[in-house]
């Protein structure tokens, strides 16, 4: 039996990156999955390449309407929502904190922050009909153990480490269950505004030096730790804050 058999999962920034791999483990474990992201091409593309059990919507995330309406078409389309991964994510530029502009940090909460306050309005009603649910927000070791240059970025995640506890222990109650996953950093999207460097193997040296375990995040890895944090084996783990980085935080 897979892990996931008979769960509908919604999962944010899923076209590519972390999401992606989070979203195809899904469904490789039997849950329908929403492949949601600002990119409908990009979200199109890897629920093409799961199949009938995934759905694409374009969303961005700190849009209260979207938020909305994402969570509306999930439910209408698959019945329920069980999963939720809040993994959409932005950062700025590694640089000093000054010369970060108001509307990038604006953009840096509105999507790493707020995107999971409407996410959780429009979502935590369902689940407690349904009587449980598991959320999954990706935060990060620059919650953690931040670097400098990423300051305001490392505020956000700060913020989505610490709500995602504060979350667990209002809603377990409801047998909804809230974790964090905390990844070191990948070779994403963003992987070159974190370095702030060009992308180089000297630079990649530099910063694969300071995780024990000497290479960088992947997406295989996170969706191994969101796969058993929204199964049933996990059904006694919630506020967790889940560091997945090589021994970095340490």
């Amino acid at each position: 039996m897979s892990q996931l058999d008979n769960k509908v999962a919604i999962v944010t920034g899923a076209g590519g990156g972390f999401g992606e791999g989070i979203a195809k483990l899904y469904a490789k474990e039997g849950a329908k999955v929403v492949i949601a992201d600002i990119n409908l091409e990009a979200a199109k593309r890897v629920a093409a390449q799961i199949g009938s059990s995934a759905m694409a919507i374009k969303s961005d995330v700190s849009r209260k309407s979207d938020v909305d309406e994402l969570v509306k078409q999930c439910h209408s389309e698959f019945g329920s929502v069980d999963i939720v991964v809040n993994n959409a994510g932005t950062t700025h530029k590694n640089q000093p904190m000054l010369d970060v502009d108001e509307a990038t940090f604006d953009r840096v909460f509105n999507v790493n922050v707020k995107s999971i306050y409407h996410m959780t309005r429009a979502v935590v009603p369902l689940m407690r009909a349904q009587g449980k649910g598991v959320i999954l927000n990706i935060g990060s070791t620059a919650g953690i153990r931040p670097r400098p240059g990423l300051t305001w970025y490392n505020a956000s995640k700060g913020a989505v480490n610490l709500l995602s506890k504060s979350m667990a222990v209002e809603l377990a109650p409801d047998k909804i269950r809230v974790n964090a996953i905390c990844p070191v950093m990948g070779v994403t999207g963003m992987f070159e505004l974190f370095m702030g460097l060009p992308d180089t193997p000297e630079n990649r040296a530099k910063f694969s030096s300071t995780i024990p375990l000497g290479r960088f995040c992947q997406p295989s890895d996170i969706a191994a730790a969101a796969l058993f944090l929204a199964s049933d084996a996990a059904e006694f783990m919630t506020g967790v804050e889940f560091p997945v980085d090589g021994g970095r935080t340490i």
